[in-house]
């Protein structure tokens, strides 16, 4: 079930107006938790057993840890959840990866191997849950968090349908007070909420969705395509991922807020970031924090020296790659931030950050770091290494493959489209959403509807992020 879908807006309907009408905090908590699991099994209903298994393990566990003061039986606790959440992740989601891979490096060695892969389908947003279910276990462990009592606060705060597919991954401290009390609908920030539910529609729907037949044509046979061809197409993947996975994002958070919760910022006009390190901070932020927090940091982060600060970056992106994908390019791609955020520690701590040249260096990092952060998006867009050197001579080394060519238009509406970017990161939109009038505000937002039906393409994609 898709946010852009119609089928999507009838239950949304259904749900807003039986949680509001419900009065009881607890009914409401049990009727949001059955609404998450019907949105959940609409993809796949026999993937519900594993979203409750690891909820009702992770339950059970931390009320143990919870209990317990024993330092060797809590170590023990986190162990068991680490094991079977990440091996259940690594079975549905990694095996026949490594499968493949290591009979690709017996046969280079030497030896006859008949490859065995199981066919296993991916459960859509098995990476999201889990990382959420770990961090709440982790967090007891850490005695940062008390463990809750109520199984059905927890399954909620697992399985809550606006951040349960894509994210959001959303912390059990932020979320499980909000669970304490009933909402009340005199709090809920209607205007700027519809607001941000549209402009992620617009997102995904208008601008993704148009984006996907240029770039699927290049990518499809970049060796037919010139230079210019290849930095548009891989210039149009950067727009149209970040619509895509924004828009998500914010198309969650607005229908969480309606419902009176508040989900965590996942986006924050990345493409305006200077340095990657910013990037970082601005891309996929849920996802960015949660590896600092869990892998970075006790991995040592940035205590023990420049070595070990290095060694613990680069595998932080590392992991971080493998999380986003099974295939070498995801790796690979972890792997080249990594690099590049320990080149750009060390260049500023030569240079104090080039500080003396001003707004020069602040335009010039932009473009650099747009510059490679379009280059390893060309890992997550073609399926194989070759295919990503193909279109990476392309890119880097302006080298054209064939003589066809994608409309040069096209560049006029990536200028359009970076100058929206921008806009919106200088307007206040929510905050005038707030101030205006009802009236005034129906009027913009059912004529912005109206024109966003108009751009709609034939057909709806699933979200980029749905693979991860």
């Amino acid at each position: 079930m898709l946010f852009v879908e119609l089928r999507f807006f009838l239950f949304a309907a259904v749900v807003f107006a039986v949680h509001w009408s419900l009065r009881h905090n607890g009914v409401r908590k049990v009727w949001l938790l059955a609404v998450s699991y019907v949105f959940y099994g609409a993809w796949d209903w026999r993937f519900l057993s594993l979203i409750g298994l690891s909820t009702g393990l992770d339950f059970i566990l931390a009320r143990q840890l919870g209990c317990t003061d024993g330092q060797r039986r809590r170590r023990l606790l986190l162990v068991v959840s680490l094991a079977v959440n990440l091996g259940l992740l690594g079975a549905f989601k990694y095996f026949n990866f490594f499968a493949a891979s290591a009979a690709d490096l017996l046969r280079l060695l030497g030896f006859v191997v008949h490859e065995r892969t199981l066919a296993i389908v991916l459960p859509v947003g098995i990476s999201f849950y889990t990382f959420q279910s770990l961090s709440y276990v982790v967090d007891v462990y850490r005695k940062q968090l008390s463990a809750t009592n109520s199984l059905v606060d927890f399954a909620l705060y697992v399985a809550f349908f606006p951040q349960l597919v894509a994210g959001p991954i959303v912390r059990a401290g932020d979320f499980l007070p909000q669970l304490a009390m009933a909402r009340r609908f005199s709090e809920v920030r209607v205007q700027p909420a519809l607001l941000l539910f549209l402009i992620g529609f617009f997102k995904k729907a208008c601008i993704s969705d148009n984006l996907a037949p240029f770039v699927d044509v290049y990518f499809a046979a970049p060796g037919e395509f010139d230079a210019a061809s290849a930095w548009l197409a891989v210039l149009f993947y950067s727009v149209q991922i970040y619509c895509d996975f924004s828009g998500y994002s914010e198309m969650g958070i607005a229908s969480a807020a309606l419902l009176g919760y508040r989900l965590c910022e996942n986006f924050r006009h990345p493409y305006l970031a200077s340095n990657l390190s910013e990037f970082w901070r601005r891309w996929h932020i849920s996802l960015s924090n949660w590896l600092r927090d869990y892998v970075y940091v006790p991995l040592g982060g940035n205590r023990r020296g420049h070595w070990r600060t290095s060694a613990d970056l680069l595998t932080t992106m590392f992991l971080g790659g493998l999380w986003h994908g099974a295939a070498w390019t995801f790796v690979l791609w972890g792997t080249m931030h990594g690099l590049a955020l320990i080149v750009q520690r060390a260049v500023t701590a030569w240079s104090g950050g080039f500080k003396r040249f001003g707004s020069l260096a602040t335009v010039l990092g932009t473009l650099l770091t747009c510059y490679w952060v379009g280059a390893t998006w060309v890992l997550f867009r073609t399926p194989d290494l070759r295919g990503a050197a193909l279109v990476l001579e392309a890119y880097l080394g302006f080298v054209s493959h064939g003589a066809s060519n994608l409309p040069g238009v096209l560049w006029l509406h990536l200028a359009c489209l970076a100058l929206a970017h921008y806009l919106s990161w200088r307007a206040d939109l929510y905050g005038w959403a707030s101030r205006v009038s009802p009236s005034l505000f129906a009027t913009f937002f059912g004529s912005s509807v109206a024109a966003c039906l108009c751009l709609l393409p034939s057909g709806n994609r699933p979200f980029i992020y749905f693979q991860f």
